[in-house]
C-alpha cells in the first residue's frame, strides 16, 4: 500500500476516482439529477485544478498493487469548508472504491490525516458527514472522533444536515 501526494498530472485519475466513489457512496440515496449536479460541479476538471492549485489544500492518493483504491482531501486556514481556526485541519474528502473497502484502505486514510495533524502540530481534525451514513459515522467514532456541530451540505439543489466531528490529535 503507498499514499502519495496528487499533483496536477494526476487529475484524470482524481477526477474519475472522485466521481466513482461519491456515486457508489450516495447514488441509492438520493436523485439522479441531484447527483448528476453536484458531480458536475464539484468534480469538473476545472474545480479539481482549482483545489489541487491552492496551497491550503492536499489530496492523498492510495494506490495497492498499482491500483489507485482511495483518496484523501485535507484543508487548511482559509481553504476549509467551514473555518475552525488555524489550529484546525479539515478531513473534506475520505473515500475508498467500492470494491476495496474492508481491506484497511479507510483506514489507512484516516491514519494519514491524524498523521498529518500531529506532525503540523493542529490539535483540532475535523469532518463533516452526512448524516445518513451510518456505517462513516460508526466508523469515525470507532476511531476517537466526536460529534461537535452540523452544517448544510448542498448536494444539488438538496440541503443536507451533515454531522461535524473532531479529534483532537495533540
Amino acid at each position: 500500500m503507498v499514499i502519495r501526494v496528487a499533483g496536477l498530472n494526476d487529475i484524470h485519475d482524481l477526477q474519475i476516482i472522485s466521481r466513482e466513489t461519491f456515486s457508489e457512496t450516495f447514488a441509492d440515496q438520493n436523485s439522479k439529477e441531484n447527483l448528476e449536479l453536484f458531480l458536475n460541479q464539484a468534480y469538473s476538471i476545472d474545480a479539481l485544478t482549482r483545489e489541487l492549485l491552492n496551497p491550503d489544500s492536499t489530496f492523498y492518493l492510495l494506490y495497492d498493487d498499482n491500483d489507485l483504491r482511495g483518496y484523501l482531501k485535507v484543508n487548511r486556514r482559509d481553504a476549509q469548508t467551514e473555518h475552525q481556526g488555524e489550529d484546525a485541519i479539515e478531513i473534506e474528502r475520505i473515500y475508498v472504491k467500492k470494491q476495496s473497502k474492508g481491506h484497511g484502505y479507510g483506514k489507512a486514510l484516516l491514519t494519514k490525516a491524524i498523521e498529518l495533524s500531529i506532525t503540523e502540530k493542529l490539535p483540532f481534525l475535523w469532518l463533516g458527514v452526512w448524516e445518513k451514513n451510518n456505517s462513516a459515522i460508526r466508523f469515525y467514532e470507532k476511531n476517537g472522533f466526536t460529534p461537535f456541530g452540523e452544517h448544510i451540505f448542498m448536494l444539488g439543489t438538496d440541503p443536507q444536515r451533515d454531522v461535524l466531528m473532531k479529534y483532537n490529535s495533540l
